[in-house]
């Protein structure tokens, strides 16, 4: 039998490291140290759709782009390698993510902290359902780490919700312009939705923040979701608000909320 050669993709490193993302390490003021897999979203790689729940307004509005993915082309290019990767060399990609979250582990170790990853930064796939070469999923070779996700899907986010998934894989359902009635159905099963919102008409630079307590979408308590990105920290049953930026900022769709004049915000009691 021919010795299997991997082929080489074009990316740096398939984890985007902690220490790498404005967002996530906010995380250690909770000392919560986040690793992130990029992917290329939706169907931007020509090779896989990464995204199939995702509706026209959130296409238009992913960050993907935003960021330093908005001037510098090596940072899409890589998502995309990395999904080419995935779709074409499965086994070497499983491989390559076991180790790399098991760097990433240990690396949190040393500096006392708790690990966490998130492997939908700019997709969302069922890791749950992917086994790596071993047969056992990502969840289940780390037990100890805290991975995490945004995601479309509401029947991932149900059984979230239900108590259906593994213990140490939280998922936060992610509002679009079109399922609001599973919107519902997921806050009403206790779990938490994520909601883009627009709050000021500011142009760059712009300090606003998200109000804590002081909203509620839905009838329930809107959260600050840019103060980090530990989504499996927050309490429970909640909208967490986030603050429309790159593309959504322009969203004519309705994917983004006006927190100002929405007919389903109201002024917390």
């Amino acid at each position: 039998m021919a010795h299997y050669v991997p082929q080489t993709y074009k990316y740096a490193s398939l984890l985007t490291p902690d220490g790498y993302s404005p967002k996530t390490d906010k995380g250690h003021a909770r000392n919560v140290a986040t690793a992130i897999l990029y992917l290329a979203p939706s169907k931007a790689s020509g090779v896989a759709n990464t995204c199939t729940d995702a509706s026209d307004g959130c296409i238009s509005s992913c960050l993907y782009k935003a960021g330093r993915g908005g001037f510098d082309p090596a940072v899409p290019a890589a998502r995309i390698e990395r999904t080419k990767h995935m779709k074409f060399d499965g086994f070497d990609f499983n491989a390559k993510l076991v180790k790399g979250t098991e760097s990433h582990r240990k690396r949190a170790g040393r500096k006392g902290m708790a690990c966490a990853e998130r492997l939908n930064g700019t997709s969302d796939l069922p890791w749950e359902n992917r086994h790596m070469n071993d047969g056992r999923t990502l969840m289940e070779t780390f037990p100890d780490v805290q991975f995490y996700d945004y995601t479309k899907s509401a029947r991932r986010a149900l059984k979230h919700a239900r108590g259906e998934m593994p213990a140490n894989y939280h998922l936060t359902f992610s509002r679009s312009e079109v399922n609001a009635t599973d919107c519902q159905a997921v806050l009403e099963a206790g779990g938490s939705v994520a909601v883009v919102f627009k709050i000021c008409d500011c142009k760059r630079p712009c300090k606003h923040e998200i109000p804590e307590g002081v909203y509620t979408y839905m009838g329930r308590p809107v959260i600050n979701g840019d103060r980090d990105d530990l989504r499996f920290m927050d309490p429970p049953n909640v909208v967490v608000g986030l603050k429309a930026k790159g593309p959504a900022k322009k969203d004519t769709s309705g994917f983004v909320v006006d927190l100002r004049t929405d007919a389903q915000v109201t002024v917390a009691a």
